[in-house]
């Protein structure tokens, strides 16, 4: 899969191709339905299958730091999409530009003269351009113009509810992690590379593998029984704490740690994945770290207790 970072560095697609564009935040069974639609019109036109996402989310640029929890980082999207049959991953940089643009000259400019699409699916809310005048009609009309037809992506449903990044959001926050997998199609996780922290977990005699999450707003609070991957093919149980650290620390910068059942290797710089199983409780402040300490050995033996059960 190639990777196109930004307008600027897009090459015009002479034979052109088919194009689906949105957040795909989560890449979840839903979005991988409609870049199913897409392969399979791809592959009778013989073009290349091209998704457009955005950076920062659009949301996330009006609202700053009100935004919506975000699923994925844009690596991590980076990795799901890279094991889809996707050709060319198109990253916009929304900006302020970029959210001035005419609806009209978004389409003309470069979904017409730059990315030459032969087929667009998109939903039928989606809205674009300056004051989001640009919908799901102005499209239609444009395509029977311009030779390129527009399809809707539909809604796709698992265990009878619609599948979405806000459902998703609300099942995390809810703590109902079974509920988020059934509309992932995989546990929900965190992928990052292994940070030096402040080295506190050792001296209560639970060190951690600490991974900054970049973010104020998190899909996911508290601590959870976790697997981590990314180590040398080996999948290692352990506890996650995602939150601000308030017995500590305080403040605003969450950050996600990990304390690893039987494992002491050093694994600082490694870039790892997170899995979230089973929420075990919130994150609270504690008195003192000898209090903190004692509800650790409890989250420790009750997510034991979860992973024996699972085996």
């Amino acid at each position: 899969m190639r990777i196109i970072r930004g307008l600027s560095h897009l090459e015009p697609f002479e034979n052109g191709c088919v194009l689906t564009i949105g957040n795909f935040d989560g890449v979840h069974l839903g979005h991988k339905e409609v870049i199913k639609k897409l392969v399979v019109c791809g592959e009778a036109l013989g073009l290349p299958v091209v998704i457009m996402i955005f950076e920062p989310q659009p949301l996330e640029y009006f609202l700053k730091d009100n935004e919506p929890p975000r699923l994925m980082c844009l690596r991590e999207k980076v990795l799901q999409f890279s094991a889809l049959p996707v050709d060319d991953l198109l990253v916009v940089r929304f900006n302020r530009h970029f959210a001035n643009f005419d609806a009209g000259q978004f389409i003309d400019e470069i979904l017409i003269k730059k990315l030459n699409i032969k087929h667009l699916v998109i939903g039928d809310d989606f809205h674009f351009g300056k004051a989001r005048r640009g919908n799901f009609a102005l499209l239609k009309a444009k395509g029977k113009a311009h030779g390129f037809s527009v399809e809707d992506t539909g809604s796709y449903q698992s265990a009878g509810i619609r599948v979405s990044s806000t459902l998703i959001r609300d099942a995390l926050g809810a703590g109902n992690l079974e509920q988020a997998q059934h509309m992932l199609g995989r546990c929900f996780s965190v992928c990052g590379r292994v940070a030096h922290g402040d080295k506190r977990g050792r001296t209560i005699g639970y060190p951690t593998a600490n991974i900054k999450m970049f973010r104020k707003n998190t899909p996911v609070n508290g601590v959870f029984a976790v697997t981590m991957t990314g180590i040398d093919d080996l999948e290692i149980q352990g506890i996650a704490n995602v939150g601000i650290r308030p017995t500590f620390v305080g403040g605003s910068k969450v950050i996600l740690e990990t304390h690893l059942f039987d494992f002491n290797s050093e694994i600082y710089g490694r870039y790892v994945e997170v899995h979230f199983k089973q929420k075990i409780r919130d994150e609270i402040r504690f008195q003192s770290a000898e209090d903190l300490k004692a509800q650790i050995v409890q989250d420790v033996a009750e997510a034991r207790k979860f992973f024996a059960n699972v085996s």
